[in-house]
């Protein structure tokens, strides 16, 4: 037999082999490319970082601005009404010294009811208003009952009777109940 049919093994090419071979200069190049980035890199990253404090630094600061004018705005929040309610002062400053000098009995009396009527005028103003309670049936949501006391008439029970002290709201919300006497 002839040994020419024999196939002959068939060349495996490599392909690192096939790549082209970069030599030293194209290397130097490549690592002073490379430097060049790190370095660009390393800019920005500092550029990012300088940012990054800065915006850090400036919200604490924001927040502590802004805690420093809520604090302010808290001491300050009742000053609109305490500017409403100083002129009713002066009016009781005037009205007590007047006391000691007063002779007419009468003109003291409305002196002292007008003063009344501006300070509950003053109040309401400001979303202050009185619970009514007396003839009420009683409202554990309106009313804090300090006693019971029997009735003459069956319709009374269950009502208020009496109110010891009265209570107000705020706008829709109640500021300080009503102290009453149920009648039972």
């Amino acid at each position: 037999m002839n040994n020419d049919n024999k196939e002959e093994p068939m060349e495996t090419v490599n392909p690192v082999e096939d790549t082209v071979p970069i030599n030293k200069d194209e290397q130097k190049m490549d690592s002073a490319d490379t430097g060049k980035e790190l370095d660009e890199i390393k800019a920005e990253v500092a550029l990012y970082k300088d940012k990054f404090l800065r915006l850090t630094a400036e919200f604490d600061n924001f927040r502590k601005r802004t805690m420093k004018e809520k604090m302010e705005d808290h001491k300050l929040a009742g000053k609109e009404i305490y500017l409403s309610l100083l002129p009713v002062l002066d009016d009781m400053e005037r009205a007590m010294k007047s006391i000691n000098n007063a002779s007419d009995l009468e003109a003291l009396k409305m002196g002292i009811n007008l003063i009344y009527t501006k300070f509950k005028a003053t109040l309401e103003s400001k979303g202050v208003k009185e619970i009514i309670s007396v003839g009420e049936p009683f409202n554990t949501d309106h009313h804090e009952a300090i006693t019971s006391v029997d009735v003459p008439s069956e319709d009374l029970k269950g009502k208020v009777v009496e109110e010891m002290e009265k209570g107000y709201w705020l706008h829709d919300k109640i500021i300080r109940f009503a102290k009453v006497i149920v009648g039972k």
